[in-house]
């Protein structure tokens, strides 16, 4: 039953998960309770942590249909464990769209409509279903309104803030977004759901999608800490502090109970704060006044909290801000959509096309999506800046989703409840911990083995053996880690790149491979317009520098100049796409919009006019009737209305105006897009021969190249069938215009950041939306890829007329020595073939976003070898980019992404480290915001991202080996009856430890980008070699001291009595001593001793770990890490050749010869040496490097500056070496691996006289073959 009944939810999609059904078991929740009895609470505890052990412990398994109790399993990586309680709804009607008037009233008619999301109600509910809601709610009252209807049970439960419905149907539940989920075409969305909704039926709907809001609900300080508390670390942490206060450390007990405080209250304000910032943020649109149209054509206001799918809205004139995702049926909007992408250009938001009978069986007539028609959507939480309107009819728009089911919605529960972080530190830090606790283990055993073996009394065998579980796992452990984090959040802020997600730093330490958007990243904002090149009868003229001229003012390339576009007057100013400004202030013509008053004398809505300045304007002859046609010999009153806009889209790559010329019958189509895409809209006749290779010519250079064509529309187009017709009625047999140059510059920062990160191995990627050559163009001016290189061109087309789909291979252009062979190392260099040299040509593969969604679906094994070379994407649309990120890291990549948040956001999101060149001081859609509007920040953001990283390793290191010293120190104590004193853990604790984990992690990083990465795990030979070594020589010195000071010939177990000193300080101290008892044995030679080795070996690793070139700066520059470390052996050398008798008596240590002192002294010396050479001269010049130069990640097409310094050691040494980094074998990182393959593969690249065709069935893995054409 278990596999039958596994269920799948959003399949597919991100949040996929799987559910099991389960019934609560009265028996089970009895054992359970005696067990938490039994326990003392520590069962709940356990099943609190553990949700799917809670379940399986309480309930017995059943199918999902009649589960009271759901266990979810997310399906990625993480496999995370969610528990979720199913309700029952009791409502009058089963389908939040049927309409309950037309229902029948007779239960068991069979025309009685049926719905896949219910059942009908039995006389009493079965499994111990409680339905909800009960008497007096919305939805007993709609129950009591239609008496005749059969109660209808409908099954649900929440989880992170979707509702999920038991649809019969399909048998799963489900989540009902709106409108969408019905498959509404456009034409029934404007006749079936434009009229709006009566108010028993937005009551009806209301069951089922609840209040439309996005409530961020601010817990209660009360609920967030015993949230916090109940946290594994902090009920270890009161384990220790009760176990202390038994043994009577009660000032440690103390001190820890501070520290935990103190990190709590921080913890719970940080996370309070943030819950108050994102409520602010979703709180500006969540109760605003709405003006509802009803279905008897009343105009009612309601709060939009009342707001349903399926509400018609009417948005005022003066602007609003959208409480939920609604699409125009009339009127058209301007919108400021900066909070869900960054792009403060403001976005003009027209009518979604209502096709005509005619049409409706044509593709026009689609099923209506945001995402497809987004163009015709407004979106929660954006800005309505004015609206345009029809006099007597609204600007109307049908609500299409609410609450969290809009886009601000999703963003926000993406925030609200992210994905853990996946990295290598700190899976690999739990296994460390892990190991903690094994050695933790033997201590127990240990020293419950020799308090037996001594007749220690039971109470404290248990007490000592706990104790030495809490001294191995370290409790300052967490607070440490994030320190180094806290700091670079605060130096990247420092630099103007602001941090939503602190443990993305870290990760960003690991990336080698950067995603550059092109426009406004690489290049300049805004365009400069070059040129233009006009064609006439199917020829070109010769480029003109600008179309500002007196006999082109009337021109039809002109006209489509000044018209083509989606500006508009804000407050007076020209307001747009900084393309189109330009674009139209390069004709020197006028916008003039209509004012309110203007248009309500008419009965239509006014259009926007633009006209030529008069300076431009020759005298006109008078004029005969016949000439009314020809637009130069117009009259002088030229003005041009644009009647309708069909906006820019870029999945097509175009956009076209409907526009009338003032006195003409007849209007005018005129078009502007990709040159490409135009071309192929216009007859074959008007465009030039020459016309791919001038486009070539143009591209080549690096301009970005538009294209103009134009139409006489039919005379029997009115303006009503204007407002209404698709636009592909118009988009077709067009005449070609010409040609618009732009030039698009780059920023001055851009070619140098990117030859930093060529120069660390990192490599650098282009994703743009802009044409591919123009963007191979600037790849190759700002070096992302070299002049000598080749592009090879991946032009895929999809299956047609029975053919399989295939790629053809081209290059870009031809490289002055295409045959000569270049040396480099792909990928990773001289991994595991040091000895073996290899020539290969270097090349690059360019592919725009058509062919990526053809190799992605019919080539997916091509795909990895093709991001593998990948270098230039160019006419990606948004989805592709994240699939381009997805692509990369399928190959084990860590990526970055930087763009300037426009179209970029789902990259942003999805990359390993997303950095948006916003101007607003925090973006939601990214994990990095950086102020400075250029690449700087990227090297920046990987250079503090390496240098928190290796901050991580040091601190962990440096616990782990505070915590097992300590072990050390008291295991040999233990052995004869002893232990460190309460004052002496107090001074570990908190004046050693704390001072050092707190001034080590500020280190700044290092001042450029090195060729090699930091490690991404624990788990590796050389660091594993680090904290293994220092524990040997912290082990062995610990030893030395512990046995030869029990060989000193003045040694004699120690009482109050003992002179060993010979000195009057030391016959006080025995004085005072012997009014007290040591119970605890504390006191003793032993215990001195190991307490001083000890105190410096903390110091010793605490210099020792300390790294800092080439990832961070070096110590020394650290003043307060210095400041720190030279008091603390300025102290401790203090006290051990001059004693002080408060301090002896306070840290409980005794006093001995000076000879001693000395021999201590001369072991710390050793110690110190020992642990220098080794980490110093054995890891780092030998040990690090060698496995460096096995497992560098490098970057294809880099050969490096200068050999490697490994180079010339000897490979005996490493051979000697390999046990420690495991044996020569295949890299862990997919694109080495591919690396590998393919450069031994003699058919890799692809020639370019070749074509790889898919194969129609798929044999045994191979889904292409590659044929010489």
């Amino acid at each position: 039953m278990e596999k039958e009944d596994l269920k799948v939810l959003n399949k597919g999609e991100e949040e996929e998960m799987e559910l099991q059904g389960y019934r609560l078991c009265r028996w089970r929740i009895a054992l359970v309770g005696l067990g938490v009895l039994c326990t003392g609470g520590f069962l709940l505890l356990l099943l609190y942590w553990m949700p799917e052990w809670c379940v399986k412990s309480t309930c017995t398994r059943t199918t999902a249909r009649d589960a009271n109790v759901v266990l979810l399993q997310s399906t990625d990586e993480f496999r995370r464990w969610f528990l979720a309680k199913v309700r029952v709804l009791l409502a009058p009607g089963s389908n939040p769209f049927h309409s309950l008037e037309t229902q029948t009233t007779s239960p068991s008619s069979p025309s009685s409509p049926t719905s896949p999301f219910s059942s009908p109600a039995p006389p009493s509910l079965a499994n111990g279903h409680t339905p909800q809601p009960s008497d007096g709610s919305p939805a007993q009252e709609l129950i009591r309104r239609y008496a005749d209807y059969q109660p209808t049970q409908i099954r649900y439960f929440t989880f992170h803030s979707t509702k999920y419905f038991w649809n019969d149907e399909i048998q799963n539940f489900e989540v009902l977004t709106g409108l969408e989920d019905l498959q509404i075409s456009c034409s029934n969305l404007h006749s079936e759901h434009s009229t709006g909704l009566t108010g028993n039926q937005q009551e009806y709907r209301r069951l089922f999608f609840g209040v439309n809001e996005i409530a961020v609900k601010v817990p209660s300080v009360f609920k967030l800490l015993i949230k916090e508390v109940l946290n594994p670390f902090y009920i270890f942490q009161l384990f220790s502090v009760i176990l202390w206060s038994a043994d009577e450390y009660y000032y440690y007990a103390l001190a820890i109970v501070i520290m935990s405080v103190i990190s709590i209250a921080t913890s719970l304000y940080t996370i309070k704060k943030q819950y108050i910032m994102l409520h602010d943020m979703v709180a500006a649109h969540s109760i605003v006044r709405v003006s509802v149209c009803r279905a008897n054509n009343d105009i009612e206001e309601i709060l939009s909290t009342d707001l349903v799918p399926g509400d018609v809205i009417v948005i005022p004139s003066n602007g609003t801000i959208m409480p939920c995702d609604a699409v125009l049926v009339s009127g058209t909007c301007i919108v400021n959509e900066s909070m869900l992408t960054g792009e403060s250009v403001p976005v003009t938001k027209t009518n979604l096309p209502n096709p005509g009978p005619g049409d409706r069986r044509d593709e026009a007539d689609s099923a209506y999506s945001t995402e497809e028609h987004k163009r015709h959507t407004l979106f929660c939480g954006t800005n309505v800046i004015q609206t345009r309107f029809y006099t007597g009819e609204l600007v109307k728009a049908v609500v299409v989703r609410i609450g969290f089911s809009t886009a601000k919605g999703q963003l926000v529960r993406s925030i609200l409840y992210p994905k853990p972080t996946d990295f290598k530190l700190y899976r690999d830090a739990y296994l460390f911990l892990l190991c903690l606790v094994a050695v933790a283990g033997i201590g127990f055993v240990y020293s419950i083995v020799l308090a037996i073996m001594n007749c220690v009394p039971a109470k404290t065998i248990i007490i000592e053996s706990l104790d030495i579980i809490t001294i191995t796992v370290p409790p300052a452990l967490p607070a440490a880690m994030t320190a180094g984090i806290v700091y670079a959040q605060r130096r990247l802020k420092n630099i103007g790149i602001f941090c939503i997600s602190p443990q993305r730093i870290n990760i960003c330490g690991q990336i080698n491979l950067v995603c550059f958007d092109k426009t406004g990243t690489l290049t300049e904002d805004g365009l400069d317009l070059w040129g233009v090149q006009r064609a006439e009868t199917g020829s070109f003229h010769l480029s003109e520098e600008n179309p500002y001229k007196a006999n082109l003012v009337k021109s039809q390339f002109v006209a489509c100049m000044a018209t083509c576009h989606s500006l508009t007057k804000i407050e007076g100013q020209l307001s747009g796409d900084p393309l189109d400004l330009k674009m139209f202030e390069a004709t020197g013509w006028i916008l003039e919009e209509a004012t309110e008053e203007e248009t309500s004398l008419h009965n239509r809505i006014m259009p926007t006019v633009v006209r030529p300045p008069k300076q431009l304007l020759p005298p006109e002859p008078a004029l005969s009737p016949e000439q009314d046609m020809e637009l130069y010999e117009l009259s002088s009153a030229y003005e041009i209305g644009i009647v309708r806009q069909f906006p820019f889209s870029s999945a097509l790559q175009r956009m076209t105006v409907v526009a009338r010329l003032l006195g003409e019958k007849r209007m005018d189509a005129y078009m502007k897009g990709a040159p490409e895409v135009v071309v192929s809209l216009c007859k074959r006749e008007t465009v030039p021969e020459s016309f791919a290779e001038v486009l070539e010519d143009y591209t080549k250079q690096g301009f970005r190249v538009i294209a103009l064509a134009h139409r006489r529309l039919e005379s029997k187009l009115t303006w009503h069938k204007v407002q209404n017709i698709n636009r592909d009625h118009i988009e077709t047999n067009m005449e070609f215009l010409g040609l618009i140059i732009m030039q698009n510059k780059l920023k001055a920062e851009t070619p140098g950041v990117l030859q930093n990160l060529h120069r660390a191995n990192i490599r650098t990627v282009m994703v743009t939306g802009d044409n591919m050559l123009t963007a191979i163009s600037v790849a190759r001016d700002c070096g992302m890829i070299p002049p000598q290189d080749t592009v090879i061109i991946a032009d895929a087309l999809p299956p047609h007329d029975g053919q399989a789909a295939k790629i053809t291979w081209r290059y870009a252009d031809k490289p002055s020595k295409a045959s000569q062979l270049q040396e480099i190392n792909i990928s990773l260099e001289d991994v595991c073939h040091v000895d073996e040299p290899k020539t290969q040509e270097m090349y690059h593969f360019a592919m725009n976003g058509k062919s990526f969604a053809v190799i992605s679906e019919h080539f997916p094994d091509m795909l990895q070898k093709l991001v593998l070379h990948g270098t230039v994407f160019a006419r990606m649309a948004p989805d592709q980019k994240t699939q381009l990120i997805e692509a990369l890291q399928g190959v084990d990549y860590f990526v970055g992404m930087c763009g300037d948040g426009a179209n970029d956001c789902g990259a942003l999101k999805r990359a390993h480290g997303g950095i948006s060149l916003s101007e607003l001081e925090a973006s939601v859609a990214s994990p990095f915001t950086s102020k400075t509007p250029n690449i700087s920040c990227v090297p920046s953001l990987i250079r503090e991202g390496r240098a928190a990283l290796i901050t991580s390793f040091c601190v962990f290191k440096f616990m782990a080996l505070y915590s097992l010293i300590q072990y050390i120190s008291v295991t040999h104590l233990y052995s004869i009856l002893s232990n460190l004193g309460d004052f002496q853990f107090l001074f570990i604790d908190i004046a050693i430890i704390l001072l050092i984990v707190f001034t080590m992690s500020l280190n700044p990083a290092w001042n450029e980008l090195v060729p090699r990465r930091p490690p991404s795990g624990l788990i590796s030979g050389p660091l594993l070699f680090s904290v293994l070594s220092q524990i040997l020589i912290c082990l062995g010195f610990q030893t030395i001291t512990f046995v030869w000071v029990q060989r000193q010939p003045w040694y004699t177990v120690w009482n109050p009595h003992t002179d060993a000193c010979n000195l009057s300080l030391n016959i006080n101290v025995s004085d005072h001593n012997i009014t007290e008892e040591d119970d605890h044995n504390i006191q003793n030679f032993e215990n001195t001793s190991l307490f001083y080795v000890s105190s410096f070996q903390y110091l010793i690793v605490a210099i020792v770990f300390s790294k800092g070139k080439p990832f961070r700066q070096p110590s020394y520059k650290n003043c307060p890490f210095m400041i720190s470390t030279l008091s603390l052996y300025f102290f401790l050398l203090f006290i051990m050749f001059h004693p002080v008798e408060s301090i002896d008596e306070f840290l409980e240590i005794v006093c001995v010869p000076f000879e001693w002192r000395v021999k201590l002294f001369l072991i710390i010396l050793v110690n110190a040496a020992v642990s220098v050479m080794v980490e110093t001269f054995i890891l780092d010049i030998v040990l690090w490097k060698l496995v460096f130069s096995r497992d560098k990640q490098g970057s294809f097409g880099l050969t490096p500056d200068a050999p490697t310094p490994q180079g010339g050691i000897d490979l005996r040494a490493f051979k000697c070496l390999s046990w420690l980094c495991g044996p020569r074998k295949m890299p862990k990182a997919r694109y080495m691996h591919l690396a590998q393959e393919l450069s031994v593969d003699p058919d890799w690249p692809p020639k370019p006289t070749t074509t790889t065709e898919a194969k129609p069935h798929p044999e045994k893995g191979s889904t292409y073959q590659i044929m010489i054409s």
